[in-house]
Formats: structure tokens, sequence, C-alpha cells
């Protein structure tokens, strides 16, 4: 049975991928070095691939627990074992929703519309160095 799926399942890889494009960090300028600027990129990229995660892995905790609804046969260890598995997804997906509009609701009261976006201010370069523009005179 798992030949014939992974034979099924193979052609899939080939058909279901996507492109891939090198990302443009609006802060990092061509030859400069990374900077903590360049976290942000990184961790908006690192919450969507979070939160797609926990999509397919409640979709597939769905498809599991149907599944073994279907075929337990009505062995009642099996019926208990895909009820808590179904269980176990809801309350997943009650968590998803509930940290959703927790945010949302943060973002109302609070009249920050762009909480979701991860943004670390550009600081003054010159703060953290006291010797930076030393000698340089100002214009007249």
């Amino acid at each position: 049975m798992r030949k014939v799926v992974h034979v099924f399942m193979s052609p899939l890889v080939f058909f279901l991928g996507s492109p891939v494009y090198a990302a443009v960090l609006p802060n990092l300028q061509q030859g400069d070095v990374a900077t903590v600027q360049s976290l942000e990129g990184l961790f908006t990229n690192v919450v969507n691939v979070v939160i797609a995660l926990a999509g397919v892995a409640l979709l597939l905790m769905f498809v599991i627990a149907g599944f073994s609804f279907l075929f337990s046969q009505g062995d009642q260890k099996k019926l208990e074992q895909a009820r808590g598995t179904l269980t176990n997804a809801v309350i997943g997906l009650v968590v998803i929703v509930a940290a959703f509009l927790i945010i949302r609701i943060i973002s109302v009261f609070t009249g920050v519309p762009q909480i979701l976006k991860f943004t670390i201010p550009a600081g003054n370069p010159s703060a953290g160095n006291p010797s930076a523009g030393a000698g340089v005179l100002p214009k007249r």
C-alpha cells in the first residue's frame, strides 16, 4: 500500500512546486552588510511560515481524524482515538482563531493599525558613536 501511495504522490512534487525568487530587502543596499534592519524581513517570513504550517497541520489532523472514523469499523478504542484527534484539531482551530482575534482587538483598542507589521525603527547612526562626525566643521 505504501509503495502505491509513493508512486502516485511522487509526481505531485513536480507539479505542486512554485518558483522561488530572491527577496530584495528594502533596508539592504547593494554591497552592504546585513544589519539589525534585515531582521524585519526574516521575522515576517518566519511568522508567515509558522501560520502556513499551522494551517497545514490543522488540515492534516482533520483528514487523519476523518479517516480514523471511517476505518474504525465500530471498534470503540479506534473511535475514541479518532474522536480525540478531532477534538485536538478543533482545539487547535480555536486557539488559532482566538490568537488572531486577540491581535485584532488589541489593534482596535490601541489604535495601531499596523500591529502585525514588524519594523525596527532606524536610529541616528552617530548616536552610538561619540566620535562620528568629529573633525567635521559646519558650513558657513
